[in-house]
């Protein structure tokens, strides 16, 4: 084993909002603002979700996105449009879940889920 996962770090312009919106999302401890180019907070699972500002926007697809695991997926991407986070096609279900891409308030993707 080389290491272990420290915190998932998001590239981004406002970094204060950004972490506003994901602490709406998945809660925990207070964001803290260590910079106008750097926040973070830390979720219920214990894992450090952080935000530093860059110069350039998002271009792209994200590589790499977040799964949030809900109650009710319907009712849990109506939440985050609520939050700021847009919709991203329809609502997929089959026979090992359900989900809904969403994008956060700076374009990265992310789904709400709920496994089978």
């Amino acid at each position: 084993m080389l290491g272990a996962l420290d915190e998932v770090v998001f590239d981004c312009a406002d970094p204060v909002s950004l972490s506003a919106f994901w602490h709406e999302v998945l809660g925990g401890a207070t964001p803290v603002h260590r910079s106008a180019d750097w926040s973070y907070f830390d979720s219920p699972t214990g894992l450090r979700i952080a935000f530093q500002r860059v110069p350039e926007g998002k271009a792209a697809k994200n590589r790499v996105h977040l799964d949030v695991a809900v109650a009710d997926v319907p009712a849990a991407a109506a939440a985050a449009v609520t939050f700021g986070a847009s919709l991203v096609g329809e609502l997929h279900s089959d026979a090992v879940g359900t989900f809904q891409v969403l994008h956060d308030p700076e374009g990265n993707e992310w789904c709400v889920v709920k496994p089978a």
